[in-house]
């Protein structure tokens, strides 16, 4: 029989910085190389400089995890922040694209992925690019006497000459949030980083200073990046993911988020895969510096979380979850 062919290889860019994202990066960077050997491309972490919107120095901080970095054969790709920074940290991803090799596809992952399987097997179209569906309906808040979802997105559809209609999931009743496409930032990809960057910028920047009259009451903080990428994808051609996707949020990645949520919610091969590349000596080390991986990884609190929750009845909304961990003063971020 004929063999499928091997996908292509594709970039997979993340932001590095100082503070919790570089030990997050350094978590992502190592459960790649554990668990893709096969990886082909290239792992670009993106570092924001100091200057322009970042009046502090906002890169990696020490030597350890930039030595770490190198040793997992990540690159550090400098980048300059002119629109968001310290004032929205989001619009990392947003501004970070430019600095990607162009014409290069690529797939952007949150620092606070972790690899649990064979991406470099997943079977991307990067034609039609795509966002994680691990959300919820988090924006926009609908006000009493104000606007409907319907108005509120087609108020930004048409504001960038988009087909409003075509983007709808009509299996989904009408007013509720599910019909319209809304993604979860935490992944995207596409064929072309130069230019999906140039657009997510153009069209975050204008619905933050100059906001359709729908939008009048809702908050964009953080959302922002949220609101702007179904729009961007859509431009493109893109839309929901397919089933080929289905092991992005499934057997390949987990968007942790943050390790009291992982140790309470994620699968065990989630834990597995965490505990095993944090035990090499020189991860290790660096991963100590950071309090939450020493309390929660290294001193045993993760599993303190783990043993207070079903995984088959967790609490819901999320919120219930935190409530439950903050009570027993094992919340840290």
């Amino acid at each position: 029989m004929p063999q499928t062919p091997a996908p292509p290889p594709f970039n997979i860019a993340a932001i590095v910085q100082g503070g919790r994202l570089q030990y997050e990066a350094l978590l992502l960077a190592a459960s790649l190389r554990a668990c893709d050997p096969g990886y082909a491309g290239r792992l670009i972490l993106l570092e924001p400089q100091p200057g322009g919107a970042w009046p502090e120095d906002p890169r990696i901080r020490g030597a350890a995890t930039r030595d770490a970095l190198q040793r997992l054969d990540a690159e550090i790709v400098p980048f300059q922040a002119q629109h968001f920074g310290a004032s929205y940290p989001q619009g990392n991803k947003i501004e970070a694209l430019a600095a990607l090799p162009a014409g290069e596809p690529f797939l952007f992952l949150d620092s606070d992925t972790l690899i649990t399987g064979a991406l470099s097997e997943v079977a991307f179209d990067f034609n039609r690019p795509s966002a994680s569906m691990r959300r919820e309906g988090t924006w926009p808040e609908i006000e009493l006497y104000g606007p409907g979802y319907t108005a509120i997105w087609k108020s930004l559809y048409d504001r960038f000459g988009l087909d409003f209609e075509s983007s709808l999931d009509l299996s989904q009743p009408d007013e509720f949030w599910k019909r319209y496409l809304y993604f979860n930032a935490g992944w995207f990809f596409h064929a072309n980083p130069q230019a999906f960057g140039a657009r997510f910028l153009d069209y975050a920047r204008s619905i933050r200073s100059d906001r359709p009259a729908e939008l009048v009451c809702q908050t964009l903080d953080p959302w922002l990046d949220q609101v702007a990428l179904p729009l961007v994808i859509h431009s493109f051609g893109g839309g929901r993911p397919g089933p080929e996707l289905d092991g992005l949020d499934g057997d390949v990645t987990c968007h942790w988020r943050l390790l009291p949520l992982l140790y309470a919610r994620e699968s065990d091969r989630v834990v597995e895969v965490l505990e095993e590349v944090t035990a090499t000596n020189w991860i290790k080390k660096a991963l100590k510096e950071h309090d939450p991986f020493k309390r929660m990884v290294y001193q045993g609190k993760g599993e303190r979380v783990r043993a207070m929750f079903d995984r088959a009845d967790l609490p819901w909304p999320e919120q219930k979850l935190r409530n439950r961990i903050k009570k027993a003063r094992l919340w840290m971020r």
